[in-house]
């Protein structure tokens, strides 16, 4: 069951939108003003979240700052009354996903919210079962998308988060770069590969500190994600 976090002041339109979410087997926690929604983004673990533009304490813009900066790899998307481009045109430059205006279908919202769910699931699908890997000297943290080592901290995009991990998960293996590709992009055409390469060339300068882990190629065939120590 997928969890949302919904932040909606108008108490009635909140309740019928929570039951409703609920009957499509989605589990909502309800915030009615932008501080609670805060507070309880910072204790639990949503895989996309709602927000109310114009809320109470903290509005849906500043709510969503605040969020991006905690976990940037939780999809979110904007509910607001406003028509207004300037408002549309934040909310999306701020990374939202999605931003509809009121009223609007309750069977529409579901529909844009499962099609946001499996474009951006977490890591593509390859989601890691704890919250933090150990990667030679390095601590993967898999919800804050963060690559350290020592005092040094890599933040990470999505989708390096899901090669990082597939890579883990498939470590010491010789890969064909269409699993990878499939895996991680989803699609394994020209325009994939290219992009492939780059995030390839990205994660070498990450790892390059530790020189018990290597990416190595092997020639029209895939890659290799080698840790050396016995222990990983």
């Amino acid at each position: 069951m997928k969890k949302i976090l919904l932040s909606e002041d108008d108490i009635d339109f909140a309740n019928v939108l929570k039951q409703y979410l609920e009957i499509h087997q989605f589990e909502v926690h309800w915030a009615k003003d932008g501080d609670e929604a805060w507070k309880i983004f910072q204790k639990e673990i949503f895989d996309i979240c709602i927000f109310d533009v114009m809320m109470p304490k903290k509005d849906g813009f500043s709510l969503a700052e605040q969020c991006v900066s905690l976990r940037p790899e939780i999809p979110f998307l904007f509910l607001t009354a406003r028509n207004q481009n300037e408002d549309k045109i934040k909310g999306l430059k701020l990374g939202a996903d999605d931003y509809i205006i009121k009223p609007f279908e309750a069977d529409e919202l579901v529909l844009r919210i499962t099609n946001i769910l499996k474009r951006t699931s977490k890591y593509s699908g390859i989601q890691p079962t704890v919250n933090e890997i150990q990667i030679g000297s390095y601590l993967f943290h898999t919800y804050r998308l963060e690559l350290k080592l020592g005092n040094n901290v890599q933040q990470l995009t999505e989708k390096e988060a899901a090669l990082i991990t597939f890579l883990f998960n498939n470590k010491n293996q010789l890969l064909k770069r269409d699993q990878i590709l499939k895996a991680v992009w989803k699609n394994d055409d020209y325009f994939s590969g290219r992009s492939m390469d780059v995030f390839i060339s990205r994660l070498r300068k990450y790892f390059k500190d530790d020189t018990c882990i290597s990416i190595e190629s092997v020639r029209n065939i895939g890659l290799e994600f080698k840790i050396k120590k016995a222990d990983l």
